[in-house]
């Protein structure tokens, strides 16, 4: 089973879900270029795309990191590092 997620953006296509941050909100990016990333917010009647920087990215994704290590989510924490030296070891 696949823990991979997808959102189909009005004007930037199929995004893809780099990680949950917190309730509510996950951090998604372009699937091929991974150079466009999208803070996604889902509420109770809308999703909002708020377009982000790639340092900005990198920094959410870094404290979301810590806060997994400091909960010893080990796991998940292994997880999320791979991908996080997936999307921004290039």
């Amino acid at each position: 089973m696949s823990n991979e997620t997808y959102l189909n953006h009005p004007t930037f296509g199929l995004l893809y879900r780099v990680c949950l941050l917190e309730e509510h909100q996950e951090l998604f990016t372009t699937l091929y270029a991974q150079r466009l990333f999208f803070l996604v917010t889902v509420g109770p009647k809308k999703v909002s795309f708020d377009p982000i920087s790639r340092s900005d990215a990198r920094l959410l994704v870094e404290n979301r990191l810590r806060n997994l290590r400091r909960r010893s989510n080990m796991q998940e924490f292994n997880s999320l590092n791979q991908t996080y030296q997936q999307t921004f070891s290039v």
